[in-house]
């Protein structure tokens, strides 16, 4: 069995107003407290596995999770349990799920890696859920959503000193169809300022245990670009904005719930600039593609910008500075003024309904396109092009503006995330080796763009503070050098071997 899920945080000041629309006439309350299991080593859940035993009602039920079809789909398998055996069991301190009962089902593949006489003689129960759960369900046209909202904890230890407190939304299509899910979930999105969340409660007792409060910052992960040769202009652009999304929504989601981590604001830029990327050049790939989200993406990447540009003054410019003798320079946050704190920007209501429509658009089969043209011919055309542009910069990078040099590394920037994105219709070996050509150049100008900023910004601060002027010399000494450093990295890209 699959289910096909969203999941929400629910903002403090809107839990009221939700709950008159939760805990309905028709609604019912129940108490769910669950058992997780994992071996001393995590090894479900470093497979991506739940294993839980959870009473719901008068029964008992075994359950298994694992990763499923898509971003919001998790494979699901349910057994009802014996109750007097399960109830003696956790009397006595000794319940334990039965493997068994996954030798011959669906699920079992996602335990295809481990031996379960072996494993089941290694698990042990690692922390505990106690949820209050408001259930009701919305139908339209033969379409059955239930909407679950659930509060409580996630506990860990003898005495359960450790805890994580529970407060979320759920909505999952029982029946009909999912762009009725989305709608419903939209819906209730706008009208509650929903924030997307990807943090199972089985991963929330993960963190508990790794003593963390929000998953680490999630990188690009293009293994799980699912692209092949022959591949329409439609299926590709899906494929393309599902991998940029399976990098957005984690660190969208951890920052939304409160992590101050620069990495997570670091690499939610990064996969913003991806599937910017992706619209952009891939514009006329697909006919379901929302103009409306470019502006919104645009917006969010440019406010988490302004937190990224201080977090490496901090971070990394002034420390180096003060390696060369400058004199301390304050750049903390809380003496700089922000427009928006990513926080405020990743729970936005537009870019939150924005991840909404993408996660959607992913999700949707491709033939709902009238495009059916295939995507390599195009892809190679459009790689050409930018190619040619980078290089012909590279001639006279040096005498470029600010302004011009700084397109040139977006150009730069851009050809690498199409070279991976197209990568799969390829050749492996001339792919990686024209990768590697673009890395030095890349790291290089990307260095010179982080003494551009601070350079920018010591000017300013040196209005207020004297001991910035240090800075400002450095870096405008550093420029005419840095300049002709890029043009010469560039002049290797040149020279590198396309593939396409």
């Amino acid at each position: 069995m699959q289910e096909i899920e969203l999941k929400f945080l629910v903002p403090e000041y809107k839990v009221e107003a939700l709950m008159r629309q939760a805990n309905i006439k028709s609604s019912e309350t129940s108490q769910l407290a669950a058992h997780y299991f994992d071996t001393p080593e995590q090894s479900l859940a470093k497979a991506g596995v739940a294993l839980r035993i959870r009473k719901e009602g008068e029964d008992w039920v075994q359950t298994i999770k694992a990763a499923g079809d898509g971003m919001v789909a998790r494979l699901e398998h349910n057994h009802i349990l014996d109750k007097e055996a399960t109830e003696q069991a956790i009397n006595d301190g000794e319940l334990l799920p039965d493997l068994s009962v996954y030798e011959e089902v669906e699920t079992a593949s996602a335990l295809k890696d481990f031996k379960l006489n072996k494993l089941a003689k290694n698990l042990l129960c690692q922390y505990v859920t106690d949820v209050k759960r408001i259930t009701r369900f919305i139908k339209k046209d033969g379409n059955v959503i239930e909407v679950a909202y659930d509060t409580g904890v996630v506990t860990h230890g003898e005495d359960d000193s450790q805890h994580s407190d529970v407060k979320e939304i759920e909505f999952e299509l029982v029946q009909g169809d999912t762009n009725y899910l989305f709608e419903v979930a939209k819906t209730w999105c706008k009208r509650y300022k929903l924030c997307v969340s990807t943090v199972t409660k089985a991963e929330r007792g993960g963190l508990l245990l790794a003593n963390k409060d929000h998953v680490d910052a999630v990188k690009s992960d293009l293994s799980q670009l699912n692209i092949d040769s022959g591949m329409s202009q439609a299926a590709f652009m899906r494929a393309v904005v599902h991998n940029c999304m399976l990098q957005i929504l984690p660190n969208a989601s951890a920052i939304a719930a409160g992590s101050e981590d620069g990495n997570h604001v670091h690499q939610l830029r990064v996969g913003i600039r991806r599937l910017r990327t992706a619209l952009k050049f891939f514009e006329g790939f697909s006919d379901s593609i929302n103009n409306d989200w470019t502006p919104v993406l645009k917006q969010t990447f440019s406010l988490l910008g302004e937190y990224r540009d201080r977090e490496i003054l901090q971070v990394k410019t002034q420390p180096m500075l003060e390696e060369h003798g400058a004199p301390f320079v304050d750049w903390s946050p809380e003496r700089e003024s922000l427009k928006v704190m990513p926080i405020d920007a990743v729970r936005a209501n537009d870019f939150q309904l924005t991840l909404l429509e993408l996660i959607e658009f992913s999700m949707s089969p491709a033939d709902e396109d009238d495009s059916s043209k295939p995507a390599k011919a195009k892809l190679s055309k459009i790689l050409d092009k930018l190619f040619g542009k980078i290089t012909k910069a590279s001639d006279h990078f040096a005498d470029l503006d600010i302004e011009a040099q700084h397109d040139v590394r977006k150009r730069l920037k851009s050809l690498r995330y199409i070279s991976e994105f197209a990568a799969p219709m390829y050749k492996k070996k001339k792919t990686k080796r024209f990768l590697k050509y673009l890395e030095p150049a890349q790291d290089i100008l990307g260095e010179y763009n982080d003494d551009l900023v601070g350079h920018r910004f010591y000017q300013e601060k040196a209005q207020s503070d004297a001991a910035a002027w240090f800075a400002v010399g450095h870096f405008g000494a550093q420029e005419k050098h840095a300049a002709k450093e890029c043009a010469q990295s560039l002049m290797t890209v040149k020279d590198a071997p396309t593939f396409w």
